[in-house]
């Protein structure tokens, strides 16, 4: 077998057991997600889990990186229409927010992720989304949009309250009536770094 088509399987099956993963996970919930049934559904066995992600655990941190990006990613597309570049990254916080009303984001990365997995500022999808906020907050600031403060500083302010506004979304008995809270109080708060408020 070429190292080429042997890396090409190894995707193949790490991607396999991802889907079936997110699939137990979003259904079941982590705990009730057994890795006999998950492996059964991708047509694999334990073994190919423990060797692509380790332990359960393991395959936990890959579906949640993955839904995560997803959900930057999506984020992003809805900023990058809004009318100015401080409209878009209030609409790709918001955006984010709002994706805490959807079941399985809601209970793989908001609820179960963080109860496995520790701290997620501490992910590599949060480090990910951090690094491209600053790099906005960084523009905005070269253009006088944003007050010159510390750029990293701003974007881990602003990452941390999307980030813990979903998760008080997701935990919340009456979601929908908390998300409006939650943005009004977001956007209130993002508009202290404008040079000249909104």
């Amino acid at each position: 077998m070429t190292p080429r088509r042997r890396s090409e399987m190894v995707e193949e099956t790490r991607a396999k057991l991802i889907r079936a993963a997110r699939s137990a996970f979003a259904e079941k919930g982590y705990s009730a997600a057994s890795m006999d049934d998950l492996t059964a559904a991708a047509g694999l066995t334990r073994g190919a889990l423990y060797h692509n992600f380790g332990d359960k655990r393991g395959l936990l941190a890959a579906v949640v990186d993955q839904i995560d990006a997803e959900m930057a990613e999506r984020a992003h597309v809805i900023g990058s229409q809004a009318e100015s570049p401080w409209e878009g990254l209030m609409a790709e916080g918001i955006a984010y927010i709002e994706m805490a009303l959807e079941p399985e984001v809601q209970r793989i990365v908001l609820l179960d992720g963080p109860a496995v997995l520790g701290d997620p500022s501490r992910w590599p999808s949060q480090n990910r989304c951090l690094h491209a906020t600053m790099q906005t907050v960084q523009a905005l600031i070269a253009q006088g949009v944003v007050k010159p403060v510390d750029a990293e500083a701003a974007a881990r302010l602003l990452n941390g309250a999307a980030l813990n506004a979903s998760l008080w979304v997701a935990a919340s008995d009456n979601p929908s009536e908390v998300l409006t809270r939650a943005v009004d109080a977001f956007r209130c708060m993002a508009t202290g770094l404008l040079e000249t408020p909104a």
